[in-house]
């Protein structure tokens, strides 16, 4: 018990020490601030080679050291993509905690997207949940917050500046003017909805008992 180390006091949310961030697969997140950090793909990125090992690997006899050699090479190439991905995600999440004192995302059922086959492939290679769990132990072990929305606020097709919902806005449209005169691009406006909706949240709660940063659940599964 005398070797627990005691965390930090969590920092105060404040407008403007906290960013929104969505995401997504095109750009692996959009933060409030307009910045777009790109996907590297990198399951996509080493498929063909792995799919190399893998037919190699097939054709060789069941229970032979052949097989057993090859099978190490998938196994091994796996773990590359792997590795890879996870020190993207550390640099990422370490880079996000120590420039920011709170952080809103949203809730995203990954594990109901995970079922649709047409994005499986894309949303496991993205390793959404593993980028919230690193943010979220940085942030504890920084006095840092990371909160999110719920899942079904409308925070792509939300303006950003008026409130107005564009109830006719479709996953193909990457931009769109709101009837105030705005133009959008759909991410950003996204992203600095999650961040207003989150501080909205917020200041709605927080002086009520145990709610002083109030949250969703986190159910992201998968990585």
């Amino acid at each position: 018990m005398d070797n627990l180390i005691e965390l930090p006091k969590k920092a105060n949310v404040e407008e403007q020490t906290t960013i929104g961030i969505d995401l997504g697969i095109k750009d692996f997140c959009i933060i409030s601030n307009g910045e777009k950090i790109s996907n590297p793909k990198y399951l996509r990125n080493n498929i063909e080679r792995i799919k190399v090992l893998q037919k190699r690997k097939d054709i060789k006899k069941k229970g032979s050291t052949r097989r057993f050699r090859q099978n190490k090479k998938v196994v091994k190439k796996y773990e590359y993509v792997k590795n890879i991905r996870q020190d993207f995600l550390h640099k990422l999440s370490s880079k996000i905690i120590s420039e920011n004192q709170t952080i809103y995302l949203e809730d995203l059922n990954v594990s109901g997207m995970i079922k649709n086959h047409c994005l499986a492939q894309s949303i496991s290679d993205v390793g959404w949940s593993k980028f919230v769990e690193f943010l979220t132990y940085k942030a504890d072990w920084y006095g840092k917050n990371v909160l999110q929305i719920g899942r079904f606020e409308t925070s792509s097709k939300t303006c950003s500046i008026c409130g107005e919902v564009n109830k006719l806005l479709t996953l193909k449209d990457r931009e769109w003017i709101c009837k105030c005169g705005v133009k959008h691009d759909r991410d950003i406006n996204a992203a600095t909805n999650i961040k207003k909706f989150g501080l909205i949240r917020y200041e709605k709660y927080k002086n009520y008992s145990g709610a002083e940063r109030p949250s969703v659940p986190v159910e992201m599964s998968g990585s």
